[in-house]
C-alpha cells in the first residue's frame, strides 16, 4: 500500500497521469460522467475505475491507500459561474470527498478548485472546507498557484489543498514545490501541429480517424458577445490564456493576429491577419494541458472533448505537487518502500 492512491472525481485523468509519473499508483478511481468513461478506462487500462455517483459509494468499497487526489467539481465556485458555492448541489460534494477521506485515513489527500473559491463572499464556506478536513485528521495548508509556473505553457490559476495526517506531524510546504526555470510557450506546445489541423463536420461533429494528427480538429461556430469582450489571442512567444471546459471559449490560435480594442467590453477580429482566425483544436489544448500525445481522447462531439481537457488538471502541474509530496512522506518510509518508489 506504499504507493497506492485513490482518485476521486477523476475526470479523464490528468492528476492521475501527474501523480502516476511521480510514483504513485492510482489503484482505484472514480468518475461519474459517461461522456469520460471511455477516454479514462482506455488510457488508465490498469486502474479500477467506478462509474458510480460518488454519493452511491460506501467507503468499504474503496481500497485502502496511501494517499487520496481529486478535484470536486467547480463550477459552483467558478468566478464565471453562479459561485453559489456549499448553496450548490455542486459544491455539496465537497463533503462526499471528506466523508472518504475521514473514513479510509490515509497519509496525505491532494484537492483542487477554481481560484474562484478565494472570492471574500466564500470566506466561511473556506474555513468550514478546512476545519472538516482537520477534523477529518489533518493538517492542511493550502495556496493558489499558477500553473505557468510550473512547467505548462498556460495561465491557469487554482487552488490546492493538501493534508498530511496528523500521525506524521508535519504540514505541507508550497514553497518546495519545484519551479520552471525558463517558461513555457504556445510555439514550443504547439507550433509542430500548424498546419495538420481538420475543422469538425458541421458545428463540432468528430473526423474520427479521419483526423491526421489524434483529436487535431478545432469547433466551428460563431463568437458571443462574451467571447469578443476582450482579446482571446496570445502570441507564439507567451503561454495560452487559460483552458476552459468548453469548446466556444477555447482561445484563438497564435497564427493570428491580436484582436483589436474598438469600445467597452469590445473587440473585433483583425481584417489585416495574415492568417484566419481559429479556435485551438481539441489536441492543441491537450498539449496546453500537457496530456501526451499518446493519450486519445474518445467522443462524436468536440464539445465533449473540449470539457474533459477544460476540467483536467495539468499533468505537469500535477507532476510537480507529485513529487514534493512523495519526497515529504519519503522521510516517513522504510528504506525498502523508497527502493521500490524508485524502480
Amino acid at each position: 500500500m506504499q504507493n497506492d492512491i485513490v482518485s476521486l472525481f477523476s475526470g479523464c485523468g490528468g492528476l492521475d497521469l501527474g501523480f502516476s509519473k511521480a510514483g504513485f499508483d492510482v489503484v482505484w478511481a472514480n468518475e461519474f460522467d459517461k461522456a469520460i468513461w471511455e477516454t479514462y478506462e482506455k488510457n488508465h487500462s490498469h486502474k479500477v475505475f467506478d462509474r458510480r455517483s460518488i454519493r452511491d459509494i460506501p467507503s468499504k468499497d474503496i481500497p485502502d491507500c496511501i494517499g487520496i487526489i481529486g478535484g470536486p467539481p467547480c463550477q459552483s465556485w467558478s468566478e464565471a459561474g453562479t459561485q453559489k458555492g456549499l448553496g450548490d448541489e455542486r459544491g455539496q460534494l465537497f463533503w462526499e470527498y471528506v466523508r472518504i477521506l475521514k473514513d479510509k485515513q490515509p497519509s496525505f489527500f491532494l484537492a483542487e478548485n477554481v481560484s474562484g473559491m478565494l472570492h471574500k463572499k466564500h470566506n466561511i464556506a473556506l474555513h468550514n472546507i478546512t476545519a472538516a478536513f482537520e477534523e477529518a485528521g489533518y493538517v492542511v495548508a493550502y495556496r493558489l498557484l499558477d500553473a505557468k509556473n510550473y512547467n505548462v505553457p498556460q495561465e491557469r490559476k487554482r487552488i490546492i489543498f493538501v493534508g498530511f495526517h496528523v500521525r506524521l506531524g508535519k504540514r505541507f510546504h508550497f514553497d518546495a514545490v519545484k519551479l520552471s526555470t525558463d517558461r513555457y510557450i504556445l510555439r514550443q506546445a504547439i507550433g509542430d501541429l500548424q498546419g495538420l489541423e481538420l475543422s469538425a463536420i458541421g458545428r463540432s461533429k468528430t473526423n474520427g480517424k479521419d483526423c491526421l494528427v489524434p483529436n487535431h480538429e478545432y469547433m466551428q461556430g460563431g463568437f458571443s458577445s462574451i467571447y469578443m469582450s476582450r482579446n482571446r489571442v496570445r502570441s507564439w512567444n507567451e503561454p495560452s490564456f487559460t483552458i476552459q471546459a468548453g469548446g466556444r471559449h477555447a482561445p484563438i490560435h497564435p497564427q493570428a493576429n491580436r484582436m483589436i480594442h474598438v469600445g467597452k467590453d469590445k473587440w473585433i477580429f483583425d481584417p489585416e491577419s495574415q492568417y484566419p482566425y481559429r479556435r485551438l483544436t481539441v489536441r492543441e489544448c491537450a498539449r496546453i494541458q500537457t496530456f501526451p500525445d499518446d493519450f486519445i481522447f474518445y467522443y462524436q462531439d468536440l464539445s465533449d472533448a473540449y470539457k474533459m481537457i477544460g476540467n483536467a488538471v495539468p499533468v505537469n502541474f500535477a507532476y510537480e505537487i507529485a513529487q514534493s509530496i512523495r519526497h515529504e512522506l519519503s522521510k516517513n518510509l522504510p528504506v525498502v518502500t523508497l527502493i521500490k518508489s524508485v524502480l
